[in-house]
């Protein structure tokens, strides 16, 4: 199996992270790191043995990068994403793809040109509770789906941020949300708030309408003393309730939903409680998981599970909650 060589541009408190699980990676190696602080650079680079630079254009014309993860401030993704494309680098963005539609549409078509791997870093897509529900959602496992509802809520970040809760938290939901349903969203009403970063929103709620008639609501901001990472879809059959960050699944019966051989629509009389089963989930690191299908997408030239319009769909729904939030109305996609 071909070695594929990987580098790592920003290497903060998430590029770290991605540095570390492409050290641990069979038939990968970490060739370079990259980041304006040369410091952090030679730090991360010392502690997994690789070369380090403080300018990303030096690494990409010195090193033999296969693969590179971005995982700068929003505002350089497309500076440093074109520059890996014009190197002929396939490329991992953390999310969002980028500070705007326009910039990130410009980044999917430049890749494809070049015939590149483009993916982005919804890390949630790889949670395997996300996974052991999306496969139980296609089963018939709820049947109709009714409403889907997340709580993303915890204290504010200790490091700068250059984005609010919508860019920097609510594009991880908007994107499993559409994931999970199978279904665009046609519409959304937003209300942020900024009660304490002093620029941007730090607290949404939020509703959205999706082409399949399913309802969606957000709850997301850094006002909340405990972190909540929390997803519940409800349907016929009942509800599931996703915890992402201990990677439970748990589902809901609704008593009354029996099991026929026929539509659900035809037999569902009402709803009431029935058993909670916890189902068992064989927990793993996301990101290792997501890393590791994107170097088996560079390796074999498959597509990634998250393509670049994925994120750029997740992009374009939080740019309109944002001009539904500051604009006061419902605002179609």
């Amino acid at each position: 199996m071909k070695t594929i060589s990987t580098a790592v541009i920003g290497v903060g408190a998430m590029g770290k992270n991605h540095a570390r699980v492409y050290s641990e990676l069979e038939n990968v190696e970490l060739v370079a790191v990259s980041d304006t602080d040369r410091s952090n650079s030679k730090k991360v680079a010392e502690k997994y043995k690789c070369s380090y630079y403080s300018d990303h254009n030096k690494m990409l014309k010195k090193e033999d990068v296969d693969a590179v993860s971005i995982a700068v401030p929003t505002n350089l993704h497309t500076k440093v994403g074109m520059d890996c494309i014009k190197n002929n680098v396939n490329l991992l963005i953390e999310k969002p793809i980028a500070d705007n539609v326009e910039n990130g549409r410009k980044m999917i078509d430049a890749a494809k040109k070049e015939n590149l791997v483009l993916t982005v870093g919804h890390v949630e897509r790889f949670n395997p509770a996300v996974i052991e529900l999306k496969k139980r959602l296609l089963s018939g496992g709820l049947g109709r789906v009714f409403k889907v509802s997340v709580h993303r809520v915890g204290p504010f970040p200790k490091r700068i941020r250059d984005v609010g809760v919508v860019i920097d938290l609510a594009t991880h939901d908007l994107d499993i949300m559409r994931y999970l349903v199978s279904s665009e969203v046609t519409r959304v009403y937003a209300e942020s708030e900024r009660k304490i970063h002093t620029t941007h929103e730090d607290l949404l709620d939020a509703v959205l309408k999706f082409e399949n008639n399913v309802v969606g609501i957000l709850d997301i901001n850094w006002l909340t003393p405990e972190k909540i990472r929390e997803l519940s879809i409800v349907g016929e059959k009942g509800m599931f309730v996703v915890k992402y960050l201990s990677q439970e699944l748990f589902f809901y019966e609704n008593a009354e939903a029996k099991i026929r051989d026929y539509d659900y629509s035809d037999i569902l009389m009402g709803v009431t409680e029935g058993n909670v089963i916890d189902i068992r989930i064989k927990k793993t690191e996301p990101l290792k998981a997501e890393l590791s299908s994107f170097v088996d997408c560079v390796r074999s030239g498959g597509d990634p599970l998250v393509s670049g319009e994925d994120g750029l769909s997740a992009l374009k729904l939080a740019e309109c909650l944002i001009e539904s939030s500051m604009e006061n109305k419902v605002v179609y996609v």
